[in-house]
């Protein structure tokens, strides 16, 4: 049996998930269909960043703030050169944009990306459903037409895999390495560039967002990207000063049947190591804690995060369905931040050496500099092993 719930007008775009229920909206972007997991974003702003994010391939992302497409987009706030979430659903048809940055509109840019989007759902309802069942696998098609064909969306919805044990960054990662210099965005001139000598950091590309890449720059870093595979052989031969993990998509466990052993090769080398994101967790992995699905993730840029040594409260970026289970973290690895939402873990460190991480975006700025202080911290690290 299905429950539907139908937008006002003819619909054009369906949302069948798994257990049956049906969403029917207004299409716009591209047509056709896609399956993935459908979590919320609580995020107000940042509609072209979250579409970009490589940490949400194989996901359908459901906005929970009405007003999308006001501002447009333009390539300046990609964080990949492609959307890599899989479509997007919001209250709202997107309006047109009404901002001097604006190189296009939404709709438009959606289109000619391959992205499907659908408008006139009730994102509150469905929002509510996510947070009780879980993110569930969904199917979401767009027909102008306005036919679908109701039992085989269900059908793929329930026959999707999901992320459980699914490796994703082979997908997102860079072909082969390059260097990055350019810094953060800043008024009147727009993005900067790194000059003279820096802190040779290698960045283990496990989806990286460009932002972060900016602000390794921004802190003096002379970045080289490697791909998600290479090996802890690969990323001392380049004799770093520091070493980056970057954010991901897809199931840590997964990822980390190559990317441990690289993490546990180059803890033998006494360097400052940082993480976020997927980099988190697989910093932890590599020091022997587990990680666990989570139900319906954390995905906002409003999520409060205590930092335990400090008392301090940070405004954070979030987007994770999994998460370390502190419970396992082992002796000498201490947990730094933990949720105020539902108290799971957001940071580690090592007890004695400069090798830390945190499960949050301090590159997406939502505090806006609550959490900037960890690149001041890592290049801090590389500088003091200069000295010493």
């Amino acid at each position: 049996m299905t429950r539907e719930t139908a937008s006002p007008a003819k619909p054009t775009a369906c949302l069948a998930l798994a257990d049956g229920s049906l969403f029917y909206g207004h299409g716009f972007g591209a047509t056709g269909e896609t399956v993935a997991e459908l979590v919320f974003n609580t995020a107000m702003t940042g509609y072209q960043e979250i579409m970009t994010d490589p940490s949400y391939a194989g996901q359908v992302v459901t906005f929970t703030f009405p007003h999308v497409g006001n501002v447009g987009v333009t390539p300046e706030d990609d964080e990949t050169a492609e959307p890599v979430a899989a479509g997007m659903v919001v209250k709202w048809d997107p309006t047109d944009p009404s901002n001097w940055r604006a190189a296009e509109d939404l709709v438009g840019w959606l289109t000619k990306r391959g992205r499907i989007g659908v408008g006139g759902i009730d994102t509150r309802r469905l929002t509510r459903a996510i947070r009780q069942q879980g993110a569930p696998h969904v199917a979401l098609a767009h027909s102008p037409d306005g036919k679908f064909d109701i039992a085989a969306l269900v059908a793929k919805a329930r026959s999707w895999g999901g992320l459980v044990g699914l490796d994703l960054a082979k997908d997102v990662t860079c072909a082969q390495s390059y260097r990055w210099n350019e810094t953060r965005w800043a008024w009147p001139d727009g993005y900067g560039e790194r000059q003279g000598e820096g802190f040779k950091v290698v960045a283990v590309d496990y989806g990286a967002k460009r932002n972060i890449l900016r602000c390794l720059a921004s802190v003096g870093c002379d970045v080289t990207v490697l791909p998600a595979t290479a090996t802890a052989e690969d990323v001392l031969a380049l004799n770093p000063d520091g070493v980056f993990l970057s954010n991901g998509p897809g199931d840590p466990a997964a990822t980390g049947a190559y990317a441990v052993p690289m993490i546990q090769g180059v803890l033998k080398r006494d360097v400052p190591l940082f993480g976020i994101c997927l980099g988190h967790q697989m910093l932890a992995l590599a020091l022997g804690a587990k990680t666990i699905k989570m139900n319906h993730g954390h995905h906002g840029a409003n999520h409060p995060v205590k930092d335990i040594e400090s008392g301090k409260v940070e405004i954070t970026s979030m987007n994770h369905g999994f998460a370390v289970d502190s419970q396992t973290l082992p002796e000498g690895v201490l947990e730094t931040h933990v949720s105020l939402f539902d108290g799971s873990n957001c940071g580690i460190r090592m007890k004695d050496r400069p090798v830390f991480s945190v499960q949050y975006h301090p590159e997406a700025s939502p505090g806006p500099q609550d959490s900037f202080y960890l690149f001041e911290r890592f290049a801090a690290a590389m500088q003091a092993r200069k000295a010493a």
